[in-house]
């Protein structure tokens, strides 16, 4: 169960890193790639914090997390400056896939599609 803070900060971290991702894609020039930060989940010591990534297109999401996992440093240095009259530490940042898009379009498919059956 998570407390009053832990939601606080939760939601804090995960527009602040949604912001970040954002303005690096379009600093970068990147067009054809949507990365959206949907969950963010903070441990009760508030030195951990999951991030969930939804990344489209999901066929070269698992290297789009590599680049983004090998940038966690740059990410949280990045989100300690953004945060630093909110926070006195920042949490160590791990990155996940949120693949419930991808199980979802599998389960329509499979309703709609009654002979193929869900991975």
């Amino acid at each position: 169960m998570e407390t009053q803070r832990q939601k606080k900060i939760s939601s804090l971290i995960q527009k602040e890193i949604a912001e970040l991702i954002g303005s690096d894609l379009r600093r970068g020039g990147v067009k054809n790639l949507i990365i959206s930060v949907t969950r963010v989940r903070v441990s009760p010591d508030l030195s951990l914090c999951k991030v969930y990534l939804s990344i489209f297109p999901s066929d070269s999401s698992n290297q789009h997390l590599a680049l983004i996992k090998d940038n966690a440093a740059r990410i949280k240095h990045d989100l300690s400056i953004s945060l630093k009259n909110h926070l006195r530490k920042i949490p160590e940042l791990a990155f996940f896939i949120d693949d419930s898009l991808d199980y979802i379009d599998s389960v329509d498919d499979s309703i709609n599609n009654p002979d193929n059956p869900i991975n």
